[in-house]
C-alpha cells in the first residue's frame, strides 16, 4: 500500500539513538534538578520527554533539515519544561530547587593534544542502558502512534456512516 505519509517504524532508527545517546546524561541531570532531586521523578520524566521527541523524530528531522538548524533540541528542551510544569502541578507540596555551581580548575601544563582530545568524537560504543531508554522511548511513541491510527480511522467510520445516514434520510423524504 502505498503511503503519502508513511507509518512510523516500529523500531527506532540509528540517529535517534545515537541522539539520545549524545544528550541523555545532561538530560537526566537537568530532570534530577527540575525536580529538586526526586530521581524517581526525572527518571518518569525522561523517559517521557524522549517519548515526544520520538513522536515527532521524522517532523523534527525535516524541521531541522530545512531550517539549517538542530530543531530537536530545542523541541526536547521545550518537552522538558513542559513535563515538569505538569508533573510540579500534581504535587501536593512546592517542590525546591536549587542552583548548583560547578567549579572548573584549569590545569597548568595540559597539552595542545589534550586539549583537543575532547573535541574528537570518542569510540566508545554506546552503553546498553542508552539504547534500552531509546528503544523504550521509541517503544511507547509507536504505540501512542497506533492508537491514534485507530481513532483516526474510527472516527473517519462514523463520520462516512452519519453522511450515509443523513444522505439515504434525504434521499427518502424527497420522494
Amino acid at each position: 500500500m502505498a503511503y503519502l505519509f508513511p507509518p512510523m517504524n516500529d523500531e527506532p532508527p540509528p540517529d535517534y539513538r545515537e541522539f539520545v545517546a549524545a544528550r541523555l546524561d545532561l538530560l537526566e541531570l537537568q530532570a534530577v534538578r527540575l525536580t529538586g532531586g526526586d530521581h524517581t521523578a526525572a527518571r518518569s520524566l525522561t523517559v517521557d520527554t524522549l517519548t515526544d521527541l520520538a513522536g515527532h523524530w521524522r517532523r523534527l528531522h525535516w524541521k531541522s533539515r530545512l531550517q539549517g538548524r538542530d530543531a530537536r533540541v530545542d523541541y526536547l528542551q521545550r518537552r522538558l519544561a513542559i513535563r515538569t510544569r505538569h508533573w510540579r502541578e500534581e504535587q501536593l507540596y512546592p517542590v525546591e530547587v536549587r542552583a548548583h555551581q560547578r567549579t572548573y580548575k584549569t590545569v597548568a601544563g595540559v597539552s595542545v593534544a589534550q586539549r583537543l582530545a575532547l573535541l574528537i568524537p570518542s569510540t566508545v560504543r554506546e552503553e546498553l542502558g542508552v539504547v534500552a531508554e531509546a528503544e523504550i522511548a521509541w517503544l511507547h511513541a509507536y504505540r501512542h502512534f497506533i492508537w491514534r491510527r485507530y481513532a483516526r480511522v474510527a472516527a473517519t467510520s462514523l463520520l462516512v456512516f452519519i453522511a450515509m445516514v443523513q444522505f439515504f434520510t434525504q434521499a427518502s423524504a424527497g420522494n
